[in-house]
């Protein structure tokens, strides 16, 4: 319920507070002074897009803050909870625009955004102006108002979930199907390239020594000379370098007899000695094992060329080509572990689209048994607001067989059909009301679902459009019942619907030395009278119409 409002540099209004209470809070004034004005700051606590046309003329920020009691209203304090702005039994929302463009949301004192405030603005207040009307209108809204009022949405939302999961698989198999459809024509090629790769026999680095190997097989006949003339130089040809050691050696040993004083390590000539033998040797074998094999020059030259062309076409290099293996192995692997997923996922599919079925089935079958309850509560509150011979039906259109059309709410294409006069067909209401049977249509719906508990207070704004007199009473009587479940705010310029008010509240425009300002006070009861009176006269207040505005009241007074 809207306990207390306080706005300050909101168009024309410099500093407005004002405390509401529970039952029918009425708001009457003068055309201009500022009604409207009022449930468009509450608009904007409630999630409504902010304007610095809304700021008054020489400030540069505007506030709106709201105090809102929530006892008993367990959805919105789950939801507070949930949000982390849970502080008892109150909820505080307080929202600023600046000029700079810095506009601030916060609730029970911490920052917020614009989603949290409309979530939560769902369950405080719901404001019945024009944009109700379209509301009503829009065949999209009638499916939601029915599962409101039949409290299906626990139902609703176990469906959606199953839908959602139902989609998400489906998607994910459309998916599937066309990775298949594009892997199948890739399928044979990475077949062939992944056999290729594995007959060749690859391995790591071949390809540097197979050219080593064919530089030496070409090269035969230099490296045998060469072999031979160290060979012949070191050790067998004549004054070789070993035999010239020799005579070194046995000259030293000579010398040494002599005189033993001389700094010649013999060991170390003598290991020299044998290294060199060693490489002789290394060289004489060298060259008896060489050998020209042409076979053997073209096998390498053959593998040689296998290689090049795998890595110009794999990957220029033979790490490229062995990477390339890999990644063909498991594109193969992915392929076939596709058609696994999609016998899964057609599994699941058929398991879950059966209890889809049943769940779907069901919320029709119970929006089907409130729709006639529905029908009824309408058809009692619009006969009541003097549409004695209109009729109201909830029309189920769309497939119903075993197969259905599942969408994110159902199987169910739900619109409302209205009949304004007797024997005439029933057929959509945004073809059939006119402006003041649409108004009495709302009116009637809030009525009807105002004992849902789904919001803590309802504003109308224009409620009383094209009607008036007999049907403005019983449109009075209407609000005053509504308002015994939810707090009812109601602006109106009809004195048939002013005198049901529990409060009576009179804004009023006023001129200050700084410019226009908007009030709003609660008006006692001779200043009531005085209201009343002037909605009924206009601007000449005769004795007769305060008689007639002092018997309104006394009626609607005994009213129950």
């Amino acid at each position: 319920m809207l306990v207390e409002l306080r706005i300050r540099n909101f168009a024309i209004i410099d500093e407005l507070q004002v405390s509401f209470g529970d039952g029918l809070n009425v708001i009457s004034g003068e055309t201009g002074a500022g009604k409207s004005i009022i449930i468009g700051a509450i608009s904007l606590l409630l999630g409504d897009r902010a304007s610095m046309d809304m700021i008054r003329s020489s400030e540069d920020t505007a506030t709106v803050e709201a105090c809102f009691t929530i006892a008993g209203m367990e959805a919105l304090r789950e939801k507070l909870e949930e949000m982390g702005f849970f502080e008892g039994d109150e909820i505080v929302i307080k929202r600023t625009i600046s000029r700079s463009g810095k506009n601030r949301v916060y609730i029970n004192g911490s920052m917020a955004n614009l989603a949290a405030l409309s979530s939560l603005s769902e369950l405080l207040v719901n404001i019945c102006g024009q944009h109700e009307h379209q509301l009503i209108l829009n065949k999209e809204n009638h499916i939601d108002i029915l599962d409101d009022f039949g409290g299906l949405q626990p139902l609703k939302k176990e469906y959606e979930a199953l839908y959602t999961k139902y989609n998400f698989l489906s998607a994910r198999l459309r998916e599937l199907g066309d990775l298949s459809v594009r892997n199948k024509a890739e399928e044979e090629l990475h077949k062939f390239q992944l056999k290729e790769i594995i007959d060749a026999d690859i391995k790591a680095g071949e390809d540097g020594l197979l050219l080593e190997e064919k530089k030496v097989i070409t090269n035969f006949q230099r490296l045998l000379e060469h072999a031979d003339s160290g060979y012949e130089k070191l050790y067998g040809g004549q004054s070789s370098i070993l035999e010239q050691l020799r005579l070194v050696m046995s000259n030293i040993g000579e010398i040494k007899k002599i005189d033993g004083g001389i700094k010649v390590d013999e060991q170390a000539v003598e290991a020299i000695y044998y290294q060199i033998e060693d490489v002789a040797l290394t060289l004489r074998d060298y060259g008896k094992n060489l050998s020209f094999d042409p076979d053997r020059l073209e096998a390498v030259e053959e593998r040689l060329e296998l290689l090049g062309r795998l890595k110009r076409k794999y990957g220029g290099a033979l790490e490229g080509v062995l990477k390339k293996k890999a990644d063909l192995e498991n594109n193969l692997q992915i392929i076939s572990t596709l058609s696994d997923e999609m016998a899964q996922t057609e599994k699941a599919i058929g398991e879950l689209i059966s209890e889809l079925k049943g769940k779907a089935y069901f919320l029709s079958q119970k929006r089907k048994e409130t729709a006639e309850k529905l029908r009824v509560a309408i058809e009692v509150e619009i006969h009541a607001l003097r549409m004695d011979r209109a009729s109201f039906l909830v029309n189920f259109e769309g497939p119903q067989d075993e197969d259905g059309n599942f969408t994110i709410k159902g199987i169910d294409d739900v619109e409302f059909f209205l009949s304004t006069n007797a024997g005439e067909e029933l057929k959509p209401l945004t073809r059939i009301a006119s402006g003041g049977e649409l108004s009495r249509i709302v009116l009637a719906m809030k009525k009807v679902m105002a004992g849902m508990g789904s919001v803590g207070t309802i504003i109308f704004d224009e409620v009383d459009s094209g009607i008036g007199g007999a049907t403005a009473e019983v449109v009075g009587e209407k609000l005053k019942a509504a308002a015994a479940d939810c707090q009812v705010l109601c602006i109106t310029h009809l004195p048939q619907i002013a005198c049901f008010a529990n409060r009576h509240f009179l804004v009023s425009k006023e001129q200050g030395c700084e410019g226009t300002n908007t009030c709003i006070r609660l008006l006692s009861d001779e200043e009531r009278l005085e209201e009343i009176t002037r909605m009924l006269a206009g601007i000449e207040l005769t004795e007769k119409a305060r008689e007639h505005a002092r018997e309104m009241l006394k009626f609607s007074a005994s009213y129950r």
